[in-house]
């Protein structure tokens, strides 16, 4: 989400610590196996003011870490939202449609923009892992 412009009214914002963040004020949680949950910051929305309509990807795009995935507009300017993870969209929040003052009132929660299945993380599980240690 570019943020061109910090609001006076921005003063103490919420940022959870088991959240995974980005320089353009997206938040990535890890939901179920290799999917993560994506959103905009509580910095991000208060920045931005009242936000009146959102662009989703449809399921199944694949997008790339930087790339922009969606929209926010609001009653000060439109933002892109850009993919923190390489992957494809698994989910989006269809809520948003008629409910974008959700990214407002519950960025973390709720406010929900879309999950994305991230697909190889390049890591070994635990029996892979015993297999390379048992075979060294």
């Amino acid at each position: 989400m570019s943020t061109s412009e910090r609001s006076d009214t921005v003063s103490a914002v919420t940022t959870p610590e088991e959240l995974k963040y980005t320089a353009e004020h997206e938040w990535v949680r890890a939901a179920e196996g290799s999917t993560v949950r994506v959103g905009i910051t509580d910095y991000a929305q208060g920045a931005l003011g009242d936000i009146v309509f959102v662009s989703l990807p449809t399921v199944g795009t694949t997008v790339s870490p930087g790339q922009p995935l969606g929209e926010v507009e609001s009653t000060k300017s439109v933002s892109d939202v850009f993919a923190p993870v390489a992957g494809t969209v698994h989910a989006r929040n269809e809520v948003l449609e008629s409910q974008p003052e959700l990214l407002n009132s519950d960025p973390y929660g709720e406010g929900w923009i879309v999950e994305i299945e991230v697909g190889d993380l390049g890591v070994l599980d635990a029996s892979a892992y015993q297999d390379l240690v048992d075979n060294t």
